[in-house]
């Protein structure tokens, strides 16, 4: 079993795209007001491993009792990936992962080209 303790920090990442991008503006506003996190820059385009449009919520772990679950009903029918940082990023990002929403499946080769370019 993995040590929860591992998790420095978790990532929320809001999918959206040029029919749901009002959606998306609301619940980034709504969360702004609400809590205390750290809101990334708006992505129209993939990045990263996300195979969708989307923006970044970062917080520390005692906001995810709260967050979470506003989010769940929040959401306005937007496909919310979750995931903790423990400083595993491929396991992060495949193995301890949540969705809200329906899953999509995420760009994985972007860890093992990242991990090789490092390796340069």
């Amino acid at each position: 079993m993995g040590d929860s303790s591992a998790i420095e920090s978790y990532h929320a990442h809001v999918y959206f795209d040029a029919d749901t991008r009002e959606e998306a503006k609301r619940v980034r506003e709504a969360v702004e007001e609400r809590f205390d996190i750290q809101m990334g820059r708006w992505h129209e385009k993939m990045v990263g491993p996300h195979p969708c449009w989307s923006y970044q919520i970062a917080f520390e772990p005692p906001v995810l009792d709260e967050l979470v679950p506003w989010l769940m009903v929040n959401r306005e029918g937007l496909t919310i990936f979750l995931h903790p940082n423990t400083g595993d990023a491929l396991s992060d990002h495949t193995d301890h992962v949540d969705w809200l929403g329906p899953s999509v499946d995420l760009n994985i080769d972007f860890f093992t080209k990242r991990a090789g370019a490092e390796g340069n």
